[in-house]
């Protein structure tokens, strides 16, 4: 993301998890992961969508991490269809935890599209679990063609207007049982192209 950006192997349930870290200026105020876009379609911890939700969180003040799902980067195993990925993020918030000072430390969760499954099957068992979660941040939620587990009331959906791989329609429908509010961004596609300004406008706002 940055010349700053610490890149590091952790041990996970089937091998090598490759991580990226960035650091706020001064104190941080928590810790947050990003979960990133479908293997199976270029999706990487470095796509533009979710180093924008990291860069983001820094400036916010969280030390934040992103991690490669299997098969992508240095990240070993083979892609699991979103199941052996909840696994693989569960450790990476136990390595998280782990860091000194970050025990117990404000956890946020952000993921795009592929990453908003993952994380939000993450999100139900840890809330399962009694761990909180202060906020989560989901961008073009994959609510169309898989199963996303229903999230806390103050999680923040983001969604492009005009998405054609998650159709806005199919994000309302998944919103609209646990009457959370979606911020539609106007002339949006999937992948926020020059529209990831607006991304962080949004999420900047949404912690004032």
């Amino acid at each position: 993301m940055n010349a700053q950006t610490q890149r590091f192997l952790i041990d996970g349930p089937v091998g090598k998890i490759e991580v990226a870290l960035d650091r706020p200026d001064g104190a941080p105020r928590g810790i947050a992961l990003v979960a990133h876009p479908h293997p199976l379609f270029g999706g990487t911890m470095d796509n533009k969508v979710a180093v924008t939700l990291a860069r983001t969180l820094v400036q916010l003040g969280y030390v934040t991490y992103r991690s490669n799902f299997r098969g992508v980067g240095q990240t070993e195993g083979e892609h699991d269809n979103g199941i052996g990925e909840r696994d693989d993020l569960r450790a990476v918030i136990a390595h998280m935890r782990a860091q000194p000072g970050q025990s117990d430390a404000p956890l946020v969760l952000a993921g795009f599209s592929f990453g908003t499954v993952v994380l939000s099957h993450v999100a139900a068992a840890l809330c399962e679990a009694g761990e909180e979660i202060e906020r989560m941040v989901f961008v073009g939620t994959a609510a169309s063609r898989w199963d996303v587990a229903p999230v806390p009331d103050n999680t923040l959906v983001i969604h492009g207007e005009i998405d054609d791989t998650v159709p806005l329609a199919a994000a309302l429908e998944w919103a609209r049982p646990q009457e959370l509010p979606v911020v539609v961004i106007p002339g949006a596609e999937h992948f926020l192209h020059r529209k990831l300004h607006l991304l962080k406008r949004i999420v900047v706002d949404a912690w004032r």
